[in-house]
C-alpha cells in the first residue's frame, strides 16, 4: 500500500520526516484529508488539530497556522508552532481559553476581537488533544 512521505517542518528544526497512511489537516476553509495519489495543493493552516494516521495509530499535533503543501504523495507543513500532547500545558490552555472567551464577551471598545478569536482557537487546538 503506498503512503504519504510527511515533513513537518518549524524554523528551529524538522519535526517529522516519516510516512504515514493518510493525514487530516485543519485548512483555513475546513479540515481535509490526504491519502495517497492526493490532487497537489497548497494550504493555509488554521489554529486546530492536525492529525497522522499509520492503521489504527493516531498522532494528534495542536497546529497554529502555517501552510500545507500537497505533491507526489509527499506533504509538507511549514508552521512557526506545533505541539504534541505531552507538550501541552493544560493549565494553562485552560487558562488560555478563558480569557480570550472573557475578552470576546467583553463590551470595551479597545479590544482586538481578531487576536481574542485567534488566542480561543489555539487553546481549544491545545485542548482538543490532551
Amino acid at each position: 500500500m503506498n503512503k504519504l512521505k510527511i515533513k513537518i517542518i518549524k524554523p528551529q528544526k524538522i519535526v517529522i520526516d516519516e510516512e504515514y497512511d493518510n493525514i487530516i489537516v485543519p485548512g483555513k476553509d475546513g479540515d481535509f484529508g490526504v491519502y495517497p495519489g492526493h490532487t497537489p495543493l497548497i494550504s493555509v493552516i488554521r489554529p486546530g488539530v492536525l492529525e497522522l494516521y499509520n492503521g489504527e495509530e493516531v498522532t494528534k499535533f495542536a497546529v497554529h497556522d502555517g501552510y500545507v503543501s500537497v505533491e507526489n504523495d509527499l506533504v509538507i507543513i511549514l508552521c512557526e508552532l506545533i505541539e504534541k500532547e505531552n507538550e501541552v500545558d493544560k493549565t494553562r490552555a485552560e487558562a488560555s481559553k478563558k480569557r480570550a472567551e472573557d475578552r470576546i464577551k467583553s463590551q470595551k471598545e479597545d479590544i482586538d476581537y481578531r487576536r481574542a478569536e485567534i488566542a480561543l482557537r489555539k487553546a481549544m487546538a491545545r485542548l482538543q488533544i490532551t
